[in-house]
């Protein structure tokens, strides 16, 4: 009799695949004990904090998310310029460097988010509460103040540590369904008069950014991102994170303000801890690819170029495009952070286009981002600067070790969540896509049901992009195995 697996099983999958990953499942005696002597927030006050409680900030994030990292707020200024504020919470003012929490999250560098289980970075109590900006509560932050023309320019921009009050608690697709004109504002932003306007304002500047990246060769890729869906032990579904007009506001308001911070940093003359996507050096591959579907790329690496390519195929061919994506971040290698200091030639993100960039807008759940609003705030404060050029330099190579680590966690992970649904329906028929061969095989994304595997008989002559039919042969929840034949 074959055992039944739920969601506690996956729970053990995961904590078992951040041991195996070199990263902390749970948090020392210490921390809980630093934790415990945490009861309030900060109440920091002082004549370089400003009070912008006043402004009508708001939250957008995910439907289950409450590790709040960021809100945003928009002012309307009489020559049709608009200012931008994106407050992001003030981490370290309860979680300082050297302590058992700031260990932990240290080590691990990031949340890792599994459907079954969160390992966040910071303790709950923390995270989604006394750092978190949680609606009706004032919280110290650290405050970029962006002016924008009426084109989506960043005119000048500047960073204030300030006080600040969460009026709504939004979600992305809730937002979104809103300004797509498909549902009714939320209510959380209803009550709150003068919140109607602020969202228009801000998803219109949001899509004069996305225009203005999207020009410069700022790539648009189309990944994929299942996500499982428990009642008790059962996984009921899998659904795909849809791409929306809620996720793209925050998108933009955040890559301005990481770019922001980048230059706020170069202009103070110190150290900054950069997140980039060098050029890619397997260009002449990427040319490769995009004329097996009749597209010329330049001989060196241009992504405006390759963002005109990207956006042709999305738009020929929606239901291969994700596939394609992958095949393309892969061969343009991932993100690294690097330490970059005054005087140097920027590395860049390539992928978004991007000369100066770094990560600075979720300190809840990223610990790069905590080194850089460290580094800020001591900029802010006039102290001495927390963490010297090699330190920085060892940090950078760690957090992209551990950055890995996290995401090959929540791919094992995913591949448990997907055998669990489709255990029951071993011998069923699905519509497929062949995404890619290797050594060790063939294999194909459902069609109805987000989730991939590998097929293992009757492959006969076959192409990656071809639609087949399969038939499902293997669930194996403990190794994450899928395996279908060719019908």
């Amino acid at each position: 009799m074959h055992r039944k697996f739920g969601k506690s099983d996956i729970v053990k999958i995961a904590f078992d695949a951040m041991l195996q990953n070199g990263l902390e499942p749970d948090f020392s005696l210490q921390a809980e004990k630093q934790i415990a002597s945490l009861i309030v927030p900060s109440n920091e006050s002082g004549q370089d904090i400003l009070d912008l409680t006043s402004l009508l900030w708001c939250s957008i994030d995910n439907d289950d998310s409450l590790d709040l990292d960021q809100l945003t707020a928009c002012d309307v200024q009489a020559d049709f310029s608009v200012i931008i504020y994106v407050a992001v919470a003030d981490v370290d003012a309860l979680v300082k460097k050297g302590s058992p929490v700031d260990d932990h999250a240290r080590n691990n560098t990031t949340s890792v988010y599994t459907s079954a289980h969160v390992f966040p970075m910071l303790p709950l109590p923390l995270s989604t509460d006394l750092t978190s900006l949680n609606p009706d509560q004032n919280r110290l932050a650290l405050v970029t103040i962006m002016k924008l023309d009426a084109h989506g320019k960043v005119i000048n921009s500047t960073v204030e540590r300030a006080l600040v009050r969460n009026k709504a608690k939004l979600a992305y697709d809730a937002v979104s369904a809103w300004i797509e004109g498909e549902s009714d504002l939320p209510l959380a932003a209803s009550d709150v008069p003068g919140m109607e306007q602020q969202l228009r304002c801000q998803d219109g500047v949001a899509q004069k950014l996305r225009l203005r990246r999207h020009r410069k060769g700022s790539l648009e890729f189309q990944t994929f991102q299942p996500h499982a869906v428990f009642e008790g032990e059962r996984v009921v579904a899998i659904k795909q994170q849809e791409q929306n007009r809620g996720r793209q506001l925050i998108e933009e308001f955040m890559i301005a303000t990481n770019a922001c911070t980048a230059n706020f940093l170069a202009d103070k003359g110190v150290a900054s801890f950069r997140r980039v996507v060098r050029s890619p050096e397997r260009w002449r591959r990427i040319a490769e690819v995009a004329s097996e579907y009749g597209y010329a790329l330049p001989d060196e690496p241009d992504a405006e170029a390759l963002e005109g390519f990207l956006a042709a195929r999305h738009k020929a061919d929606p239901l291969r495009f994700p596939d394609l994506s992958l095949v393309i971040i892969k061969l343009m290698g991932s993100g690294e952070y690097v330490v970059e200091v005054p005087g140097q030639e920027a590395i860049g993100h390539f992928g978004l286009a991007e000369r100066d960039y770094t990560h600075s807008t979720a300190p809840n759940r990223r610990y790069p981002d905590l080194i850089t609003l460290r580094m800020m705030k001591a900029i802010l404060t006039n102290s001495l600067a927390p963490y010297g050029v090699d330190e920085l330099e060892y940090l950078a190579a760690h957090c992209t070790r551990q950055e890995d680590a996290a995401r090959k966690v929540e791919r094992r992970v995913s591949k448990s969540e997907a055998a669990l649904l489709l255990g029951p329906m071993i011998g069923s028929h699905f519509d497929a896509i062949v995404t890619g061969h290797s050594d060790k095989g063939t294999w194909v994304r459902l069609l109805t049901l987000p989730a991939e595997g590998r097929l293992i008989r009757n492959i006969g002559k076959i192409k990656v992009g071809q639609q087949i039919k399969v038939k499902l042969v293997l669930a194996d929840v403990e190794r994450g195995f899928i395996d279908f034949e060719r019908m």
